[in-house]
């Protein structure tokens, strides 16, 4: 796990600067814990009190729509955060659940955890608006993909942004991830391979 503390530890270091002090308080601060492949870490509808900042493993964040389809909206690889971003803000119901796709490990950063690291890093408030810019470009760029890129453009953006996903993620997880069939997938994947 020490290799993860001091992977988030870059991660804050490429948002702001942070003294050693800063750091201790941190990494005291920090939890781990370990998921098994398909436990649930967020049900849908209930609120999601955590960060989860990932270590090894991989995550999925998903929703059932109306008729009980499950959707997905994002995947989650190692030194990348998972969340409701807003449920977690506001204390509100989750619009998503998440689970674990892989055996997984994460550093868990409570709302109460991330509060006292705001009040005590000097730029604590800094590394919050660019976490949440961040959070917003991932949905941003979510929506956009859905009404302006085609299919095939969605395919290559998610290859490029989750490398090797093909080989980790269930081919009908992927279709998901797309909006598009299983069969779409499949004829996606010939005319890539052979362009």
């Amino acid at each position: 796990m020490e290799n993860g503390i001091e992977n988030i530890h870059q991660l804050i270091l490429n948002y702001i600067e942070i003294n050693d002090a800063e750091w201790d308080f941190c990494r005291s601060s920090f939890k781990t814990a370990s998921f098994k492949k398909k436990e649930i870490l967020v049900k849908q509808g209930d609120i999601c009190d955590t960060i989860y900042f990932v270590v090894s493993g991989l995550l999925r964040i998903y929703f059932l729509d109306e008729k009980g389809e499950e959707k997905i909206f994002h995947f989650c690889l190692e030194n990348t955060f998972a969340t409701d971003y807003e449920s977690f803000l506001k204390g509100i119901p989750s619009s998503f659940s998440i689970q674990a796709m892989e055996n997984t490990k994460v550093i868990i950063i409570t709302f109460e955890m991330l509060q006292n690291l705001y009040s005590v890093l000097r730029y604590g408030d800094k590394l919050g608006r660019l976490i949440a810019e961040d959070y917003f470009f991932i949905i941003n760029d979510k929506i956009k993909s859905m009404y302006i890129h085609s299919a095939m453009e969605r395919y290559k953006k998610m290859n490029s942004r989750f490398p090797k996903i093909l080989q980790r993620v269930p081919q009908h997880y992927i279709a998901s991830y797309l909006n598009i069939s299983s069969v779409h997938l499949s004829r996606l994947k010939y005319a890539h391979k052979n362009e």
